[in-house]
């Protein structure tokens, strides 16, 4: 079954964003929703960082959870790539989980022009 019309739009407006994160930061599903003005949609952000990983362009290692799982990290080929793409960036791993989360967290919200001006 092929997603919606409506569902590939924002995916790439996912991508738009993820696409600006810096490296060595990371942000969540959640933010990221919340940035495009749809706040209960981070399930759908997971879903469009699931169907990126063909696309190099988009670095989907640096989106996680609220609390900075690595709940996408299966996605990944092998089991620590995920982990291993954030530590070559300086983001400290430890457990499947970002440590000093805070400190390396961006938000979108903070950090771009807001959406509906695009």
């Amino acid at each position: 079954m092929k997603p919606k019309a409506t569902t590939l739009h924002f995916f790439q407006h996912v991508y738009t964003v993820v696409r600006q994160i810096p490296a060595g930061r990371v942000t969540s599903y959640g933010a990221i929703g919340r940035y495009l003005g749809a706040p209960q949609s981070a399930r759908m952000v997971g879903w469009a960082m699931n169907a990126s990983h063909q696309d190099p362009s988009i670095p989907a290692h640096r989106v996680v959870n609220r609390v900075g799982l690595l709940t996408g990290k299966h996605h990944f080929a092998g089991s620590t790539l995920m982990q291993q793409l954030l530590e070559n960036e300086g983001v400290v791993v430890k457990n499947d989980q970002v440590q000093s989360f805070e400190k390396y967290f961006w938000d979108p919200s903070q950090h771009l022009t807001p959406w509906e001006n695009h």
